[in-house]
This record gives structure tokens, C-alpha cells and sequence, in this order.
């Protein structure tokens, strides 16, 4: 039978080499495969590997390629570990997916928790083969490793094993799901998260604890990730989708969300892979030294990073080269080119000169500036949720505008009164707290409103002008105003400072420091999302589509708007419940339909009137291909998909998640009503878009450029004195307006974004 498609070209930068060790460890695997009951043990009945199938994958190849430094011993242990997980997949495969047994599948999966401890022994005894080599190759390797690491491998050994779960719930529901859910629930169920930690284990190269969380490190990690899942996704479409019924590819996610035939959404998907591989190499040159400097890593930890980043990259090629070999996947039409050159170098490098002379790779840079795309008609908008507005609307109007002339927001000449009421940023409030007292009303919108000026500030202090230090001053200092303890902030120097201490001081009075803590992290992750953007901005770099979705979340402080809502929960809720599956499923799928949407309004503001490139439109056009209205039509899908997905979690998964765990009926309650808060949320935003006068062309053409702006630049009538003071204040000297490359020729060039664009 012929291939359901063409393999398409790959992006390959880096050449494979394979390990001397080889052969010693297909000796040692197939002992080792032997002794844990592995091979020619059938499980309940059912056979599930002979002899010969381990020999046909050829494990003990794939780690060969993925780890070609790797010494006799450790390419041994890490050989098993691949066994072990391969073979759990096909064990869970054939005695759970295919009779679709999920609580037989829950049960197993609950029980593998015991054979890996963080500390101490493991006192159980294994029953099965999967039980019996976790717990030998756990005992291999744990050990070796400090308390940073292991925690870090039981999160993604546990996310690998757990969420076959929600492969085969989708399998039983008969469900595919949207490419946005799907790139997140791969990463965990795929496992390569986990392949990342074995990489650290194996070169003996930990990542720092103090950087691990950081965002450069967590890129690295998931577009290595994707990147190896939508690789074999393309290699195993054939045995997956035609042989096992499986839902989980992303082939068949593209298919069927684009609507479009095998070949072309195997190319898509392939586009996807280059996409993130070009995003590795982005943030391992640009973000990663950055990183090390102002972490203050010292010379052996920064040794240990780029050793780290090299097994990475051996990984890549190697388990692009194994894919083309082993019989486990479909490569019938290159195995035996593959197989009849050298193996190792010969083999691979010469494709390292077409990838990097890749098309694909420069696109990214190539969009003009400030384009003239006209008003593109938003898609047609689901909104199933009823709409509730604060009666404290009107009143909460006039203290917003009294609160921002209090902390110096409409002296600085980025925004007026005439532009703040316009904004209306209380309406978006109203609807998102449509039960709020008068005073805690007040207060959403003023967070609204500080979010609103902080996203249109930095653009326009900084903007094109590509002061990055300046920026990373001014936002180290913000962060100074949210003090965990009761400690003075220090004096503030301009309307975001003021805003923020007097914001922090009303919302964390009363807060336990855990909650503190927890919130101030949110806004810390909006105000260094907005230097990810200036930094796109500089480079005039279109975002990768999925780096883009995930950091959009941030910059529309979706974070902050949330933490704000669970706050208010206290402790009837189990902190390890806020990080499962389906309630981080659901925020995430509330957040993606709130950005998009926003996206949708603003695309001609943004693109035409701002030269911006942060907009899922443009990403969209840029990484399919398309017209403005064609990629509106696909992020109005993504917008449908993502709600339909909130309303299937919240019905379905969430009263599961309720038995799993035992919940109190508070606790349950409580998360029924966080979920009536995010209807809410959807419904509020979507009402402040069709309700303020910000995106209809006569407001672009009103509000196109930052009021008092004659005075920033020193003619005219005007303050000209609010934005170079404002700098002079962060201790930047010699930073005015000139220095800031503000002129002319600049006006404009990043005029107006908001947080809530």
C-alpha cells in the first residue's frame, strides 16, 4: 500500500553522530528488555512485544544518534530508559487505548506514581513489566542527581505517563482536538520534556536552579519538544492514524481543523516543525547569553548551559536520522537511501546547507511596516455566555479618570481625558465583574486602565528606537513596587510608578504572602512580556506561531486578571488542583479566545496605524501564507475551537476532575463559580470591544497618534516635559527625547498598543 504522503524536506542544521558505543548497548538492552519481563511475556493475555519488534525499533540506535558522546555505561541506562518508555506505550496501547478501558488506564497510571519517590526507598512491589523497569532505572539514575532535577523529572515523568489519559478520553470520545490544545498536550504526553532532563542527566550538565523556570530556558525545552513530537508525528501518521486508530497527531489535527487533504497538512505541520526549530536557534543566540549575564551564572554554569544546548541539538538530528531507519515508522521511500550511505556524518550533512539557506527562515523579518490594510471585517463571533453589567458602571467612569490624573497617567503626553474616556476600560471592567461592590469595581478598572498605559508606554518611550536598557531599568524598578512584606516602595518617578504602588498597596492589604507572592508574579510576567515584544519589535521579527499564542497570554495579562478572580478563593481549593489538566486547560482556552479576539478588532489599528506585529492576523498570514481575510477566517476558527473546548472542560472534565480528586462540595462550588467567572470574563471583554471607540476607522483616525506628542518632541505647545522626565527618573541620564531616537521619522513607528490591545 503507498504512503499516505510525501515525507516533506526537513529543516536540519545540525549534523548526526552516532556513538561508538553502539553495539554494546544492543547487548546490554536486550538482556536488560529480557529481564523485566518485556519480551515474550504476554500481558493479560495479550502479546505485546517479541524479540523481534525490539530489534526492528533499535532503541539502542535511536540513543546512539540522540546521545553520540555519551559513554558505554550511560549509553546503556539511557538505552533502557527508551525501552522502558516505548514499550510502556505500546503496553497502555494495547490493554487500555484499543478496549478503551479508561478506569482500567487510571488505576495502572496511579499505581506508577509509587516507583518514584523524591526521596527515600521504594518499598512497593512491581506487578508488571512497566512497574518493574520504572523502578530499576529510577534507582539507576535519581540518585545521581540534585533535588532541582529530580523534581523537575518526576513533573515531566509524571505529565507523560498521566495525560495518556487524555489521549485516550479523546480516542473514546472520538474527538480531535484543536491545534492549540493539541501543541500543549503533546509536549506532555509525548515526552520530550522528559528526553530534555535525561539529556542533562546523561552529559552530566544540569540546568541552573536559579535559571530552569526562566523563560529562554523554558523556550528551549518546548520548542525541542515540538519539534520532536511533530517530527514523528509526520514519520508514525501511517501506523497511528491508519493502523491504531489514534486521534493524538498533528497531521490529522491540521487536516481536520484547515480542512485540507493529508499531503498539504503533512507540509503544514512541517512548516510548524521548521518554525520551532528556527525558534530554538533565535533563543539560544539572543535570549540565552542575556540570560546567563543577568543571572549572574558563574563560569561552570554557564559550561553546563551550553552543553545542555548541544545534547539538545545532538538530540534533533539524531532522532531525525533514527526516524529514517527504524521500522516503526513510515519510511519506506527513504529507510533505504538511509540505509545504503555511511551512517552518522556522511549521512546527514548534506542537508545542513539547504536548511539553513531555507526560505522559511527569513520570511519572518520581511514584513513592511505600517501597511495599508484597510478595515478587514472581524469573523463572525460565538458568544454563548449572557452578558451582566456592573450597576456601578457609570460611577466607576468618573473615579477612573479622577484616580488616573491623581497618579500622573494624563500628564505624561501619551494619553488624555478625552483618550481615556474613549477607551473606556470601566465598560470591560463592568463585565467582567458584573457582581463587584462599588469599591472593588473601582479598583478592576484601575488595573485595566495601569495595564492599558504600561502596554502603550513602553512602545512609544521605547518602541522602534530599540532602547531595550532602558527599558529592563524601568521594569526592574516597577517590580520594586510591589513590596511581599510591609515595606515602603521607593519614590516614584512617573504615572506607572505611582500608579503601581498605590494599585499594589489597595489590592495586597490584607493578603497573606503566599497570595502576594502569587500575584505579584503575574504582573511580572506582563511586564516582561512587554520587553519579549520590544525586542520583536527592534528586529522587526514576525513571533513564531506558538511561541506567539503562548506569550500573549502575558502581554494581554490574562495572568493578572485571573489571579485576581483565585485570589479570592482562599484555601478551599488545593493548590495542586489549580494546576491540573482541566483547570489549566480551561484558563488557557478562556485566555487564547479573549486574545484572538482582540486580535480581530485590532488588526487594521495595529498593522496600518501602529506598524505593530504582534497580531495573530499577521502571524497567521505570515506563517500560512494567506490573505488578511483568509488568516481572519482561520483565527475566527481557532476563536470557535478554543470556546468549544472551555465548554467541553467545564462540562465534562471538570465534574471528573471533582470525583478524582474528592473534592468538598465548597471546593467544588468554588471552581464552579471561577468557571462562571471566566464566562463573565469572555463575555465583558467581548462587549468592551463592540462597545468603546477604539477600533471603528473614525477612532483610528482620532486617536491614531499619542496625544501631546508636539511636546515630546520640543515645538509646539504641549508638555514635552512628561516622558523625559519620566526617563531621567529611572536613573538613565542622557536619555531624552533625542536619545530615545524619538523624531519625525519615528513618530508612529510603535505608536498605541494596549493590554487590552
Amino acid at each position: 500500500m503507498a504512503q499516505p504522503f510525501q515525507l516533506p524536506e526537513f529543516y536540519v542544521p545540525y549534523p548526526a553522530r552516532l556513538n561508538p558505543n553502539l553495539e554494546a548497548a544492543r547487548v546490554h538492552t536486550r538482556e536488560w528488555a529480557r529481564s523485566m519481563d518485556m519480551i515474550d511475556v504476554p500481558q493479560n493475555g495479550v502479546h505485546i512485544w517479541d524479540m523481534d519488534d525490539l530489534d526492528a525499533h533499535d532503541y539502542a540506535l535511536l540513543c546512539a544518534y540522540t546521545h553520540p558522546d555519551a559513554d558505554e555505561r550511560n549509553l546503556n541506562l539511557v538505552t533502557d530508559w527508551y525501552v522502558w518508555v516505548f514499550y510502556f506505550d505500546d503496553h497502555f496501547l494495547e490493554l487500555y487505548k484499543r478496549p478503551r478501558d479508561i478506569a482500567g488506564g487510571k488505576a495502572y497510571l496511579d499505581r506508577l506514581a509509587l516507583f518514584m519517590p523524591a526521596d527515600g526507598e521504594i518499598t512497593a512491589e512491581p506487578t508488571n513489566p512497566v512497574e518493574r523497569g520504572l523502578m530499576d532505572l529510577w534507582n539507576r539514575t535519581v540518585p545521581h542527581r540534585s533535588d532541582n532535577w529530580r523534581a523537575r523529572f518526576i513533573d515531566s515523568t509524571t505529565a507523560l505517563l498521566d495525560e495518556s489519559l487524555w489521549e485516550l478520553a479523546n480516542i473514546s470520545a472520538e474527538r480531535v482536538s484543536n491545534p492549540i490544545e493539541y501543541i500543549e498536550m503533546r509536549r506532555k504526553v509525548g515526552g520530550a520534556p522528559w528526553s530534555a532532563n535525561l539529556i542533562e542527566h546523561v552529559c552530566d550538565a544540569e540546568v541552573p536552579a536559579t535559571v530552569a523556570a526562566s523563560r529562554p530556558m523554558l523556550v528551549l525545552r518546548d520548542t525541542f519538544a515540538d519539534a520532536i513530537h511533530l517530527r514523528n508525528d509526520l514519520f508514525s501518521y501511517e501506523r497511528e492514524v491508519m493502523d491504531e486508530g489514534e486521534l493524538s497527531n498533528g497531521v490529522l489535527v491540521f487536516e481536520k481543523f484547515l480542512g485540507i487533504g493529508t499531503q498539504e497538512a503533512a507540509d503544514r505541520v512541517n512548516d510548524l516543525l521548521t518554525s520551532r526549530l528556527h525558534q530554538f536557534d533565535h533563543t539560544a543566540v539572543t535570549e540565552v547569553p542575556a540570560m546567563a549575564e543577568e543571572s549572574a551564572l558563574d563560569p561552570v554554569e554557564k559550561l553546563d548551559l551550553l552543553v545542555y544546548i548541544k545534547g539538545l541539538q545532538d538530540w534533533q538530528s539524531g532522532g531525525h536520522e533514527w526516524h529514517l531507519r527504524s521500522s516503526r515508522y513510515m519510511n519506506a521511500e527513504t529507510r533505504s537511501d538511509a540505509l545504503s550511505g555511511p551512517l552518522g556524518l556522511g549521512t546527514s550533512a548534506a542537508r545542513i546547507l539547504p536548511s539553513l539557506l531555507s526560505p522559511a527562515r527569513f520570511t519572518r523579518f520581511s514584513h513592511v511596516p505600517f501597511t495599508k490594510v484597510g478595515h478587514v471585517p472581524p469573523p463572525p463571533i460565538t458568544m454563548p455566555f449572557p452578558l451582566t453589567l456592573s450597576p456601578h458602571l457609570d460611577r466607576s467612569r468618573e473615579n477612573t479618570v479622577t484616580w488616573a490624573a491623581s497618579v500622573g497617567i494624563l500628564s505624561e503626553g501619551v494619553w488624555d481625558e478625552t483618550k481615556l474616556r474613549a477607551y473606556d476600560l470601566p465598560l470591560c471592567a463592568a463585565g467582567i465583574h458584573p457582581d463587584a461592590s462599588p469599591e472593588a469595581l473601582d479598583l478592576s478598572s484601575d488595573w485595566l486602565t495601569w495595564g492599558t498605559y504600561g502596554d502603550d508606554y513602553y512602545p512609544i518611550l521605547f518602541g522602534r528606537a530599540a532602547n531595550l536598557p532602558a527599558a529592563k531599568v524601568l521594569t526592574e524598578r516597577l517590580k520594586t513596587f510591589m513590596p511581599l512584606d510591609d515595606s515602603a516602595p521607593p519614590p516614584a518617578s512617573n504615572g506607572l510608578e505611582h500608579g503601581l504602588a498605590d494599585l499594589w498597596a489597595r489590592t495586597s492589604a490584607g493578603m497573606s504572602t503566599e497570595n502576594r507572592a502569587a500575584f505579584r508574579h503575574t504582573v511580572e510576567l506582563m511586564l516582561d512580556s512587554w520587553l519579549w515584544e520590544l525586542g520583536n519589535q527592534a528586529q522587526n521579527r514576525i513571533p513564531d506561531p506558538v511561541d506567539y499564542i503562548e506569550m500573549r497570554r502575558r502581554t494581554f495579562g490574562s495572568d493578572l486578571t485571573m489571579s485576581l478572580c483565585r485570589i479570592g478563593h482562599g484555601r478551599v481549593v488545593p493548590p495542586e488542583i489549580y494546576r491540573s489538566r482541566p483547570v489549566q486547560a480551561m484558563e488557557h482556552a478562556a485566555m487564547d479566545y479573549a486574545c484572538l479576539m482582540n486580535d480581530v478588532f485590532s488588526y487594521q489599528k495595529e498593522i496600518e496605524y501602529e506598524g505593530e506585529i504582534h497580531n495573530a492576523v499577521l502571524v497567521v498570514q505570515n506563517f500560512l501564507g494567506l490573505t488578511a481575510e483568509q488568516a481572519m477566517g482561520v483565527v475566527g476558527d481557532l476563536m470557535d475551537a478554543r470556546l468549544a473546548e472551555f465548554q467541553r472542560v467545564t462540562s465534562v472534565d471538570l465534574p471528573v476532575l471533582f470525583e478524582d480528586f474528592s473534592l468538598s462540595e465548597e471546593a467544588r462550588e468554588t471552581l464552579s463559580g471561577y468557571a462562571g467567572e471566566l464566562r463573565n470574563w469572555m463575555a465583558g471583554i467581548l462587549s468592551w470591544h463592540e462597545g468603546c471607540h477604539r477600533y471603528h476607522p473614525e477612532a483610528l483616525r482620532e486617536h491614531a497618534a499619542p496625544a501631546g506628542v508636539k511636546g515630546l518632541l520640543g515645538a509646539g505647545s504641549g508638555t514635552g516635559t512628561g516622558m523625559g522626565a519620566g526617563v531621567q527618573g529611572l536613573g538613565v541620564q542622557g536619555l531624552g527625547v533625542q536619545g530615545l531616537g524619538i523624531g519625525p521619522d519615528r513618530l508612529g513607528l510603535s505608536a498605541l498598543r494596549v493590554t487590552a490591545r
